[in-house]
């Protein structure tokens, strides 16, 4: 059977911003009278964010340059795979929050002198003004404070000479996403689905798998394990498999546009599992999360070419 991914179903879009860990829309407030974030010592010993509003620790247990470089650096293979370019790496950013993505990958890049193109989406600027203030006690932003100020001043940075180009995309992210160059790499870093639901939908990945398209190669990164949101991804229209152990997680999950750049891809005995899980159902729009997968939606993933025999 010919796989399609028409047969979603298609809701009006309610607009998602991540953040690093990160920051979530309206309901992280501006409001000075208390404080949003506060300073936490994580497993490792390093420090990190934790948000008040919310009740999430960015890059719990082993902290953000540990987990970034984990996760979103050496998992992917970003090095290799941005030499393998005649430019520049364009890397979507989908959560600056504190900014531990984005300098993790600007420091491993400019270290073996490749450039980079990181657009940072974000629907607020609180985390990183934060992070700013505490920069000593965080360490990895000390050495990047002139491009920190540079971004919270003018929307961007620059090094011309080792060919490093940092950009700020404030707001909603389908508004912004539009006006970023197509990205060979995505760091996919929002609050969990428990706090930020609208970022985790099918209709959402569905857009983003539009934006990143068919032409060369794009690997998204992201800490989840979820058997819910693998699916997810999946009948959006990607290739999914298994990413680099994070901390307490021994694996977390890539997503790709070819399916020959996943070193561990989901396979049938993955499928078998998820038809016998009650909380396999992909994430819908409008619809509460959880339960089982339906007939149709195993259909249709079954026929996934991931999966084809």
């Amino acid at each position: 059977m010919e796989f399609s991914f028409t047969g979603m179903r298609e809701k009006p879009s309610t607009g998602f911003a991540g953040a690093d860990s990160g920051s979530l829309r309206s309901r992280v407030t501006s409001d000075r009278a208390r404080p949003d974030f506060e300073l936490v010592t994580v497993q490792s010993g390093a420090r990190s964010l934790r948000s008040l509003a919310c009740g999430e620790t960015f890059h719990p247990v082993i902290g953000p340059m540990a987990e970034a470089r984990a996760l979103h650096v050496r998992g992917p293979r970003l090095l290799e795979r941005a030499r393998a370019l005649a430019g520049a790496m364009v890397i979507w950013d989908v959560g600056l929050g504190a900014a531990g993505n984005a300098i993790a990958a600007l420091e491993a890049l400019a270290a073996e002198g490749l450039g980079a193109e990181i657009h940072s989406f974000d629907a607020t600027l609180a985390p990183l003004e934060f992070a700013r203030g505490e920069a000593a006690a965080l360490g990895y932003l000390v050495p990047w404070l002139p491009a920190v100020e540079a971004l919270l001043a003018h929307g961007a940075w620059g090094d011309p000479a080792r060919g490093l180009r940092w950009v700020l995309h404030q707001g909603d992210f389908p508004a912004c996403a539009p006006a970023a160059p197509r990205p060979q790499a995505v760091f996919y870093d929002p609050y969990s689905a428990r706090v930020n639901p609208e970022l985790w939908t099918l209709e959402s990945f569905a857009r983003l798998r539009g934006w990143i398209g068919d032409e060369g190669d794009c690997m998204l990164t992201n800490y989840t394990r979820s058997t819910a949101i693998r699916v997810t991804w999946l009948l959006a229209g990607f290739f999914v498999g298994r990413g680099a152990a994070s901390g307490e997680k021994e694996q977390t999950s890539v997503a790709t546009n070819r399916r020959e750049l996943l070193d561990d891809p989901l396979e049938g005995a993955w499928l078998e599992r998820v038809a016998r899980s009650v909380r396999s159902a992909p994430r819908r729009a409008g619809e509460p999360a959880g339960g089982a997968i339906s007939p149709a939606d195993f259909a249709r993933l079954r026929a996934h070419p991931q999966f084809a025999r």
